[in-house]
């Protein structure tokens, strides 16, 4: 199978003009694919609460089905 090219670059490919994907959205569809609910893996420091995803990431369906 060949390779996927999901969105589009302006004429240069300096910025994203089509479904463009943030690398939080990118490492929750990963975690995802993995088997992991990235919503889950929160921790707390110094009284706040992060998660590895940031508050940004979500899955991205288009590129999973």
């Amino acid at each position: 199978k060949g390779g996927y090219r999901y969105g589009a670059t302006d004429d240069f490919g300096f910025k994203a003009e089509e479904n463009p994907v943030h690398v939080h959205d990118l490492h929750a569809t990963i975690l995802h694919l993995l088997g992991f609910n990235h919503l889950d893996l929160t921790y707390r420091y110094a009284g706040r609460d992060f998660r590895l995803t940031d508050v940004h990431g979500e899955i991205v369906h288009d590129l999973v089905a």
